[in-house]
């Protein structure tokens, strides 16, 4: 019966391949391989490939400060002009600010660095915002994990492939020491980012998305923007959304990474260390989707495993990255990769990448549990990812000073990644996932549930076709 309900409906609409779920998620992947893939390409060369990184950090700060305010606009806007056209402004700042850090490494430009930077955080918020309602609220439920690391295995090509062309163009033995690279690369990466935005408008709107279970997104727009104001306003004050705030926080706090690389680390050996440190995060959301997909357990269990998994990692991460960063801190390396302690410095930054990628798939997947509708999804991903940029503001704004050590960016990260433990935990504990996808049978046979009445105890669960 049920199958034949999902035939009746397939029966009534012809698939088309640009309007299926794994197109768009190759839409939404392209334009965070071309602009925020290429930023973290940039980024990963410590402090943007500058020789201090005081000046980058303090255009990040403003980047990321204007991008926690726009994550939190983006679903309100997204709802109102949709989600391709929010994906285009989302991806039109990048390239600007790619070009201040040309000028800034070929001129000494100063001016034009902050400009980008404004530019690019209030792209890059519209660009969360609406690439984190896709990636969750596109796919199959089912599927959520698989098409994540899909969207991250994208914007991961980025840095792989940015850092591929900075490897390639500062691998000589004259760039073993500490210094800025050359400023050929901005321009490639100028000219690539240009190309994300026109992409952004191939994305297939919300309601003519075909699912490969005939299921259709549910999408429940607000009336006025304003009434989509409120609306997030009642999201942010949710109990399990407060609780939350904490590891939305703390999962990306962490920019201290790119002055350790600029403090023990020449140009040639960070130019590495941003091509190879990008499989950690690879590996990292592989091993985490395959738990997250996991049929054989319940959502909430995989929820419950998931968030013991992080702590593991980050426990590992951080012991070792104290212990080698004070270490570092009283010898001042100044590492090439055919330095001995190259490696011990390297798998610091491999470890922070590899727990801190695994903890931000848990929280998208955990947070797209809380919704069926890609309305109100726009509006989680974006407090998640808007704390996040706050955060990463804050972080960087720290690390504009030249604290002796690190130690006191590490020792805010450290305490941050501490108190967020019971909170999120308690969050984890009393949270009911909204499933779509049940353990009745086979996938081809689910259908949706529709809750139709429900006394003291329980709800009378009446399933119905969606054939009308």
């Amino acid at each position: 019966m049920a199958s034949s309900a999902l035939e009746s409906q397939d029966a009534g609409e012809k698939r088309i391949w640009y309007r299926r779920t794994l197109f768009n998620a190759f839409v939404i992947g392209s334009v965070g391989f071309l602009a925020p893939g290429l930023w973290n390409a940039m980024s990963s060369l410590g402090a943007g490939g500058a020789e201090s990184p005081f000046l980058v950090n303090a255009a990040n700060a403003l980047v990321f400060g204007l991008m926690g305010i726009f994550c939190l606009l983006g679903g309100p806007i997204a709802n109102r002009i949709g989600l391709n056209w929010t994906l285009f402004l989302g991806a039109a700042g990048y390239p600007v600010y790619a070009a201040g850090l040309y000028t800034n490494n070929r001129f000494g430009n100063v001016w034009l660095v902050l400009v980008g930077a404004v530019a690019c955080g209030v792209s890059a918020g519209l660009f969360w915002a609406s690439e984190g309602a896709v990636a969750l609220g596109y796919p199959e439920p089912s599927k959520r994990g698989k098409y994540m690391n899909i969207w991250l295995i994208f914007r991961t090509g980025g840095p792989l492939v940015g850092g591929a062309i900075v490897l390639a163009l500062n691998h000589g033995a004259n760039q073993k020491g500490k210094g800025k690279v050359g400023p050929k690369i901005y321009l490639i990466f100028i000219a690539l980012q240009c190309i994300a935005a026109p992409i952004a408008l191939l994305l297939t709107k919300p309601e003519k998305v075909q699912r490969s279970d005939g299921s259709k997104v549910k999408v429940i727009h607000e009336k006025s923007f304003a009434a989509e104001i409120r609306a997030l306003g009642k999201a942010v004050s949710r109990r399990d959304i407060l609780l939350l705030l904490p590891v939305f926080w703390a999962a990306y706090f962490n920019q201290y990474v790119g002055n350790f690389e600029v403090y023990f680390f020449g140009v040639r050996a960070r130019a590495l260390i941003g091509f190879v440190g990008n499989f950690a995060n690879l590996l990292a959301s592989q091993l985490i989707s395959l738990l997250l997909d996991y049929k054989c357990f319940a959502v909430k269990k995989r929820i419950n495993i998931g968030f013991y998994y992080v702590i593991f990692w980050h426990l590992v991460a951080w012991i070792y990255g104290w212990v080698i960063n004070e270490k570092f801190t009283k010898e001042q390396p100044d590492l090439d990769w055919t330095s001995e302690q190259f490696t011990e410095g390297f798998f610091v930054i491999l470890l922070w990448y590899f727990a801190q990628q695994s903890l931000q798939n848990w929280l998208y997947y955990f947070v797209s549990t809380k919704t069926d509708n890609i309305s109100e999804l726009s509006r989680f991903t974006g407090i998640l990812r808007g704390q996040e940029s706050f955060a990463q503001a804050v972080s960087f704004g720290i690390n504009t000073r030249d604290w002796y050590g690190g130690r006191v960016p590490l020792a805010v990260n450290t305490i941050l990644l501490g108190l967020s433990v019971v909170p999120t935990w308690i969050a984890v504990r009393e949270h009911t996932p909204v499933e779509a996808d049940k353990n009745w049978g086979s996938e081809e046979e689910q259908i949706h549930p529709e809750i139709v009445g429900e006394d003291e105890k329980n709800k009378i669960v009446v399933v119905k076709s969606n054939a009308h």
